[in-house]
């Protein structure tokens, strides 16, 4: 594809045209960085505002019964569930990716006492590792976290391993892993898995149940547009509801949270993956954003990001290549999530320049230029004017200033 006009007339029959004006996009930006924080839904304010002024204003405590707030967890998950093919019922919205991750992978641990290992990928994001390396360090009893490159962990399952612990979608390069294939050589060598889906949900089809897997987490607000610091996801496969049981518990998870018993006791099944009280404000604003997805094709949301995401890279390639970028993660639209990053030898400064410009994506380190690509809302025309500020800013050199070179708190 080679012109604006090609972009155009891809847009007019996006099954998702509509949804775009769902979400509030800020006027002259082209949003590239959903894959970080998704668009606020349109809905969203009003949601909030009532559960402000009227829910928690006039209605005060009694808001719990009346409307609804102590199953809000439990009513987000199974809207979340058909989006990650989890099955009705077996998924919790609560607390942070990491804290979810720590519950799991205590209660997955104690169901396999005999074995001290938890492989990994470098590829994983690096808080889901620190959860692994502290948790060790408190147990001191042996547990070691094994690292290794993508590519090696098929050949690094072994009978040694109790938890294999796998970002789906690498959050640098977009590489994917094959999640049903990597569950089946877990459990041939008697392993559990757990899926952080962060970069996945919403982004790429997910068969948690198809796959077999035994655990997952994800973050709703990235492609979920849950808003900033919304509560994440934990799933756990129905078999597991019995026995699967966190180091971390408290009394939304207790079996009768309001008899106030002295000793804890799990409830059944998932809720006992809750722990505290819930952020109601923030979860009201999730559930504002899931009900945008209520409706939505999966397959089609699959097929416009492998669009949108090849479009970038072929433009890219072809107008920025002599500036020395280099596509990371692989060229197979099949293996990857619904970003895209480049290595750029001034990637910080670059990504600066281009937000000035309008156009919002991120930067990792050490070099890498990110680009997420939202399906429920981005065109192929903002991919089109994106590449084409790209390589407009390289080719001026427009990124070579003190205000583009001065490092940020976050990038």
């Amino acid at each position: 594809m080679s012109s604006r006009t090609e972009c155009e007339t891809l847009d007019r029959k996006d099954p998702f045209r509509a949804h775009r004006g769902h979400f509030h996009v800020p006027e002259g930006v082209i949003y590239l960085d959903g894959n970080s924080l998704g668009l606020m839904p349109k809905s969203a304010p009003t949601r909030v505002a009532d559960a402000i002024s009227r829910q928690w204003g006039e209605d005060l405590i009694t808001s719990w019964n009346t409307n609804n707030w102590f199953h809000l967890p439990r009513v987000i998950g199974d809207k979340i569930s058909p989006l990650i093919g989890a099955g009705s019922g077996n998924v919790m919205v609560a607390d942070t990716i990491s804290v979810n991750l720590f519950k799991v992978l205590t209660a997955a641990l104690a169901l396999k006492r005999e074995r001290k290992v938890i492989l990994s990928d470098s590829g994983n994001f690096p808080s889901d590792l620190y959860v692994a390396q502290g948790l060790n360090r408190f147990l001191s009893d042996g547990h070691e976290l094994k690292v290794v490159a993508p590519e090696e962990v098929a050949s690094s399952i072994t009978e040694d391993v109790a938890v294999v612990m796998i970002t789906e979608v690498d959050y640098r390069t977009a590489r994917r892993h094959d999640m049903k294939a990597i569950t089946k050589l877990a459990h041939d060598k008697g392993c559990l898995i757990i899926w952080d889906l962060a970069h996945s949900a919403g982004a790429v089809p997910v068969d948690l149940i198809g796959a077999d897997a035994d655990f997952a987490v994800g973050c709703t607000y990235k492609y979920l547009n849950g808003g900033p610091g919304s509560q994440a996801f934990v799933w756990v496969h129905p078999r597991h509801h019995a026995s699967a049981e966190p180091a971390l518990v408290g009394w939304w998870g207790h079996a009768r949270p309001f008899a106030f018993d002295l000793a804890w006791e799990p409830a059944p099944g998932l809720v006992r993956q809750q722990c505290g009280t819930q952020a109601i404000l923030s979860m009201v604003a999730l559930d504002a954003a899931i009900d945008e997805w209520a409706d939505v094709d999966l397959l089609a949301l699959h097929e416009k990001s492998r669009s949108l995401c090849q479009l970038f890279i072929d433009l890219v390639e072809g107008g920025c290549g002599k500036h020395g970028l280099k596509l990371a993660g692989p060229r197979d639209m099949t293996r990857r999530g619904s970003h895209v990053s480049f290595h750029c030898p001034e990637g910080y400064a670059v990504m600066q320049a281009l937000i000035a410009a309008g156009v919002i994506g991120d930067f990792r380190a050490p070099d890498l230029i990110r680009f997420g690509f939202a399906p429920l809302y981005n065109s192929h025309v903002e991919v089109f004017d994106a590449a084409a500020a790209l390589t407009e800013i390289l080719d001026t050199r427009s990124w070579d200033k003190p205000e583009f070179l001065a490092r940020k708190a976050v990038t």
